[in-house]
């Protein structure tokens, strides 16, 4: 996208902003302006302190001490509707829906009122309002009438996005939205912020894909352990430079494989013959040893719903999943963990964790039928060994196994998710969005593990939305649209974005 011009005009100011989690120091004096019509982009390593800050604006979260100022006027919320009377939209990180309620309703949470009458509530006019806004946005045809709980990490998160500027805000707050969105909803979203800060709305975004993060903001604000950094011009700083003043350190990105051929065994490990689903049809492949082999597509095109049903977690209505070694097919998750094949889910709150229990906990459910002793007892010894080795092996930043996973950051949320299988030496492994929500550290200390694992002769199956990812490290990548396989790129001179892309939409 261009880069919008802004004007003078300070719209947002915050002064010395100070949040304190006992010893934590999360913002420990934080100061910066936004200008009507800009973006600033909000960089910093998980735990720099960006989503404290964002919540502290919100009002999600009291801040100890600081001022925070909109248009001059003392701002001081106490809660997400004050910040929302100030005509601040946000998206946070965390999924902020309620799933018991329609993707319709969930737009007008706390905003309910203009469509009330005598007490009653006219469901007929908010759906209507509710999906002239989405068409508005570009996101027609948007099933507002479904229940939330059974919409896509995708789908909730433009319904989030809709939320935000349902209150037709003057500062719109993106916290880690474009990693859960296809090429084609990025692209949308892109004309949506060129068409906000045209008319004056500033805007604040945080991505971990800091490529992106350069190209689409006018200003960078660089935090790290909870401290400004400083502040750049997009214009006037490199890649390179804005990861070593995130991190403090030079990060090396010789992490990506060199574009040769692929390489890879002879001997396959599974076979996908015409499988098909709600989401895809006939889709027939085969795994070999040692490759890494890559899905992409549009929101539409099904790769996120082929892997669940690699896995057996998504129904098939058609077709066969088989391991040549043992010649066991995969018809249910339990048929996968039995014959070591590990899945790694896209969102990983929902399907992969149990965020409001222990590291311990969660890493124990891999290895379950291991820990049990006289039949039906827990070994306690046991947990506590495979728990710290995960820690240990995969580097979670923790101040014990008996940390509560809500407490952790993304990026060791995803180490906890991802370590407990690779703990396992599984010989399949079916990854998505493997480093969706992690900062450029993690993903550079994912992407090692991933070359170790390809050193070791596993055989992995690496779904994404990110193509820098897949063309980094995949043998070959199978190209999706409307649910069937339309083409095959093999690593090499072909293996770039510009030839996906068309292939793709």
């Amino acid at each position: 996208m261009d880069k919008i011009k802004t004007n003078s005009e300070t719209v947002f100011l915050s002064n010395n902003i100070k949040k304190y989690y006992g010893p934590t120091k999360a913002n420990d004096g934080i100061s910066f302006n936004l200008k009507k019509g800009e973006i600033r982009g909000l960089a910093g390593e998980n735990g720099s302190g960006k989503s404290t800050l964002i919540s502290i604006i919100s009002g999600i979260t009291q801040k100890d001490s600081g001022e925070m100022k909109i248009n001059g006027q003392l701002y001081q919320p106490k809660s997400p509707l004050d910040a929302h009377e100030f005509r601040i939209g946000t998206v946070v990180q965390e999924l902020g829906l309620v799933d018991g309620l329609t993707a319709g309703m969930n737009v007008y949470i706390g905003q309910t009122e203009q469509f009330t009458k005598f007490g009653i509530m006219d469901m007929k006019r908010l759906y209507k309002t509710c999906e002239e806004l989405f068409s508005y946005w570009g996101f027609d045809n948007f099933p507002i009438r479904e229940m939330t709980k059974n919409l896509t990490v995708e789908e909730k998160k433009i319904v989030e996005l809709i939320r935000a500027l349902s209150v037709d805000p003057q500062i719109l707050i993106l916290d880690e939205i474009t990693q859960a969105l296809s090429h084609n909803n990025r692209t949308k979203l892109y004309n949506i912020l060129d068409r906000v800060t045209e008319e004056g709305m500033a805007v604040v975004v945080i991505t971990h894909d800091i490529e992106e993060m350069l190209n689409i903001s006018d200003s960078i604000t660089v935090l790290l352990d909870g401290r400004v950094v400083g502040d750049y011009q997009a214009s006037e700083i490199t890649l390179d430079e804005l990861k070593q003043k995130m991190v403090g350190r030079i990060v090396d990105d010789t992490h990506f494989r060199p574009m040769d051929k692929p390489h890879f065994k002879d001997e396959i490990v599974m076979e996908v013959r015409s499988v098909s689903g709600s989401k895809f049809q006939d889709i027939s492949f085969d795994l070999h040893k040692g490759q890494v082999l890559g899905f992409c597509g549009l929101s539409d095109a099904g790769i996120h719903e082929l892997g669940e049903a690699l896995y057996g977690v998504e129904h098939r209505d058609s077709g066969e999943v088989k391991l040549t070694k043992n010649q066991k097919v995969i018809h249910t998750q339990q048929d996968a963990i039995k014959n070591n094949v590990s899945y790694l889910p896209k969102d990983r709150d929902k399907n992969a964790l149990m965020v409001n229990d222990t590291i311990k906990n969660n890493v124990s459910l891999a290895v379950i039928d291991e820990l049990i002793v006289n039949g039906f007892l827990i070994s306690d010894k046991k947990a506590n060994i495979f728990a710290n080795k995960v820690i240990e092996d995969y580097q979670v930043k923790t101040q014990s196994r008996e940390q509560i996973i809500r407490g952790l950051s993304g990026g060791n949320r995803q180490k906890v998710s991802l370590g407990r299988w690779l703990a396992l030496d599984n010989d399949i492994l079916i990854l998505d969005c493997p480093t969706r929500g992690v900062d450029v550290g993690v993903k550079a200390y994912i992407y090692t593990l991933l070359n170790e694992l390809k050193d070791q002769e596993k055989s992995i199956i690496l779904i994404s939305d990110e193509l820098p990812e897949l063309i980094g490290m995949c043998d070959i990548i199978y190209i999706m649209k409307n649910g069937k396989i339309v083409k095959e790129v093999h690593r090499g001179p072909e293996m770039i974005e510009e030839n996906i892309i068309e292939e793709m939409i």
